[in-house]
């Protein structure tokens, strides 16, 4: 499966749009810098599984939503996973994305 970083772009902004937040109050909730998310949504930068786990919690919805323009209904859940990642340095992030996509390959 290969990712559409614009249609995701396209997906966060509007999002956004639809809670009536600008983006300085999405990156200010998400702890983003200065201008990433107008990067994100206009598919010049490429955001993080963090990244898009934080923009989820900021927008209230789930980072699927974004990644295939389908919304789970347990947001708690994805909430609680996100909340999870959050204070993990880079090589923890690592090794959670690299469990995810096993993971993710899984017939359960």
């Amino acid at each position: 499966m290969t990712l559409d970083y614009t249609e995701i772009g396209k997906r966060i902004a509007r999002r956004r749009k639809e809670l009536g937040l600008k983006q300085s109050e999405v990156e200010e909730k998400a702890d983003l810098g200065y201008k990433y998310l107008s990067n994100i949504e206009r598919s010049i930068s490429i955001p993080s599984v963090e990244v898009i786990m934080r923009l989820a919690v900021a927008l209230d919805t789930t980072p699927d939503e974004f990644l295939i323009g389908t919304l789970s209904h347990d947001n708690q859940e994805w909430k609680n996973i996100s909340e999870m990642l959050r204070p993990m340095n880079a090589k923890q992030l690592s090794l959670a994305k690299s469990f995810l996509t096993w993971l993710s390959n899984q017939s359960l």
